[in-house]
Parts: structure tokens; C-alpha cells; sequence
């Protein structure tokens, strides 16, 4: 099987054969494979080394080695001079202002991702086709459309990339809510191995889960605190930089993208367009990453909120222990009381038992009952003077 490049004309690239050790896979045979999908809608699979990457996109070593999916790398959008890096969680992409490369398209995960791109970046015809077959579509949706066609390539990829990740980690929390509140309940309600093994699984769970949404919201909150960074993800206007901007040219910065559009009034997208030929103007990306961080820092709090409900159940499960354990000593304390009482009664049965002859042991067969009754007595107002004694003192409850 053999793919055209993009670039270089007639210059081909052949597919790597799967390599088999034993009947299994390498692992790593399936790393090369990229999906390349252009401005136009138009899509290429490509399996390149990557040299032949770093030569199309202009990127280093260091950068491509972020999207390594064997290396554990945290999660990044990095803007370089004619490309954006971009590692999110199984999203590994690089965009630049005409195309976007996608690593591992066949990957289950990923497979919704490509299907968005082909649905956001599929052919201007395309569009107005599905436009003319939409019968009940108002004025107000055919000006949202026509502006997110305008909007600039690198921004509606990343829009896409941004939305499948948030899509993808509120899911897992929404998934993992409804497998831990019951399994609390189920705990608060009996203490077991079983229960105790099943909550600390989903504790794990919900631990990594945590570090993986937070590590994708401090990546989207360190690009939003720095305007320069944000300015590094405008690929379009840094190819345009060297030429006059017209005032059609300016139009196209406009980002309108689904997510934040209906949020927005016409009366300030206009005031917007008074300041888009500044190039340190960082407003609509801005208002596209607020969009996803606000999102993602939702999913954060809820898992925030299901910590602390976890913490809270073992709080309780550890007072339930206390308790028992109190009530465990004092039943301890009970029969130490009644061993010690009944030591000293086994005492003196065994010393009137010993075959010693004693004068008044002839004759005074009373004497047997006067001594097993008064021995029983003393033991008994003995247990109860110890256990009066440790209610004074707190000790047990009354």
C-alpha cells in the first residue's frame, strides 16, 4: 500500500509492513500512523517517520516528542512560528493554518475527534448544501454559519480538539459519580472487606482522574493568564503579519465557534471587529478558551465536590469504628473486673480445699456454708465498687 505526500509532487511514501514477534505486535508498530486533514475538508492517512514530520511542520525533535504516546508526557498547547503543538489526554495533533495532523485516527477515543473535524472542516460546498437542506434553520443560524466559515482554520481545529477532551473527561466523571455514590451508601449502611475494597478501587479511580482533568485546566489557565502565549496560537495572523491587513482580511479573524456563539451578541462582535487589526489583540481566542476552561473547571469542581463527599464517608466510617472500639473496652473492662472478682472467690475455695487438718474443721460442718456465702458476697460488692468506680471516672457509659 503506497500514499501520496502533500508535498514534494510525485514524492511517495511507503506504508511500514506490521511487524510480528510471536504472533503479536510490536509495541509501537501502529505510532506512525497520522491523519492529515487540510482546510478543505479533504483527508490523507500518512504513515511518515518523524523526520518527515518535523520537516513538513517546521517543528524540533523536543516538540514531536510531547505527542509521543509512549512517552508520559503532561498535557500542553504549545504555539510555535507556523504550528500549534497539542498533547491532550489521547487528542496528539499538530495544527497548522492549513491542516491539521492527527496521530492514531483508528484509536477508539480518537475516532470521535476525526469525525468532528470532518463535520467542522468538511468542503464550503458541502456546507451550503447541508445549509439549503435545512428547511427550518432561521436567519440567525445561516450569520453564525457563515461566520464560523470565516473563522481561522487553527482556531476551529483546536475548538474541536478542546471540545472532545472536555466531552471525553466529563463523561469519566459522570460515569465514576455513579459508581461511587452508591458504593458509599452501600458502606455507611455495612462495614465490610468487600465494601471497603470496592471504595478504595474507586478512590483510586477518581485520584487519577483528578490529576488528569487538572493538569488540562492548568494548561488552559496558564495560557489564558498570558496574553503572549495566546498570541503564539494565532498561526493565521503571523502568515499574514508581513502583509497590509484589508478590512475583508480583518473580518476573517472573527471566531464565532458553536460553543460560545450564542453568547454573544451582534452588537459586540462589531465592537470586537473595531480592534482586530491589532496584533496584540488576544480577545477571541480568549473568549474561545474561557468557553472550555469554565467547562473543564466544572468537571474539576464536581470531582472536587466527590472528594470531599468521600472524605466525609470515611469520616463517618471512622467514628462508627471508635465507637465500636469504645464498646469493644469496655466489655473488656467488664470482664477483667469479673476475672479479678472471681480469681479471689477461686482463692479462697482453694485454700479451704488443701487437706490441712484444722481444729474447728471437725464437727462445724456449717462453717462450709458461712464461708462459700461470705466469699461471694465480698466478690460481688468487689465487682461492683470497680465498676462504680470507672463510671465516676468516665471511663464507661452510664
Amino acid at each position: 500500500m503506497m500514499m501520496m505526500g502533500r508535498e514534494g509532487g510525485g514524492h511517495v511514501v511507503p506504508v511500514d509492513p506490521v511487524k510480528v514477534v510471536g504472533g503479536l505486535k510490536k509495541k509501537g508498530a501502529g505510532a506512525r500512523s497520522w491523519l492529515l486533514m487540510d482546510a478543505s475538508g479533504l483527508e490523507t492517512v500518512l504513515d511518515v517517520d518523524k523526520y518527515e514530520i518535523m520537516h513538513r511542520v517546521q517543528i524540533h525533535a523536543r516538540d514531536l516528542r510531547i505527542i509521543d504516546p509512549l512517552l508520559s508526557y503532561p498535557s500542553a498547547i504549545l504555539g510555535r512560528e507556523r504550528a500549534i503543538v497539542l498533547n491532550l489526554e489521547h487528542i496528539k495533533a499538530i495544527i497548522t493554518s492549513e491542516e491539521v495532523l492527527l496521530r492514531d485516527p483508528s484509536d477508539d477515543n480518537v475516532t470521535p475527534v476525526v469525525e468532528e473535524l470532518r463535520r467542522r472542516l468538511k468542503p464550503m460546498n458541502a456546507n451550503r448544501e447541508d445549509q439549503r437542506e435545512e428547511k427550518d434553520s432561521n436567519v440567525l443560524h445561516d450569520i453564525e454559519t457563515t461566520e464560523e466559515d470565516e473563522s481561522p482554520f487553527e482556531f476551529r481545529a483546536l475548538e474541536v480538539a478542546l471540545e472532545a477532551i472536555c466531552s471525553y473527561l466529563a463523561a469519566r466523571t459522570l460515569e465514576l459519580e455513579t459508581a461511587v455514590y452508591p458504593a458509599l451508601d452501600m458502606l455507611t449502611s455495612k462495614i465490610s472487606s468487600r465494601n471497603l475494597d470496592r471504595v478504595r478501587k474507586l478512590k483510586s479511580q477518581m485520584t487519577r482522574l483528578t490529576a488528569r482533568v487538572q493538569k488540562v485546566r492548568d494548561e488552559l489557565e496558564q495560557l489564558l493568564d498570558d496574553d503572549d502565549d495566546m498570541a503564539d496560537l494565532y498561526l493565521s495572523r503571523k502568515l499574514a503579519g508581513a502583509s497590509p491587513v484589508s478590512g475583508s482580511g480583518a473580518a476573517s479573524w472573527f471566531l464565532a465557534s458553536p460553543t460560545i456563539g450564542s453568547k454573544i451578541s451582534r452588537a459586540s462582535r462589531a465592537s470586537i471587529a473595531t480592534v482586530r487589526g491589532d496584533e496584540n489583540d488576544v480577545e477571541e481566542l480568549e473568549m474561545l478558551l474561557e468557553a472550555y476552561f469554565m467547562q473543564i473547571d466544572g468537571t474539576f469542581n464536581k470531582l472536587t465536590t466527590l472528594r470531599e463527599y468521600i472524605d466525609n464517608t470515611e469520616d463517618y466510617i471512622n467514628i462508627q469504628l471508635d465507637n465500636h472500639r469504645n464498646q469493644l473496652i469496655q466489655l473488656e473492662l467488664f470482664l477483667s473486673s469479673g476475672t479479678v472478682c472471681a480469681s479471689i472467690y477461686s482463692l479462697i475455695a482453694g485454700i479451704f480445699g488443701m487437706n490441712i487438718p484444722y481444729s474447728w474443721n471437725h464437727e462445724h460442718g456449717y462453717m462450709f456454708k458461712w464461708v462459700v456465702a461470705i466469699s461471694g458476697i465480698i466478690c460481688a460488692v468487689l465487682f461492683i465498687l470497680i465498676i462504680s468506680y470507672a463510671r465516676f471516672k468516665g471511663l464507661v457509659g452510664s
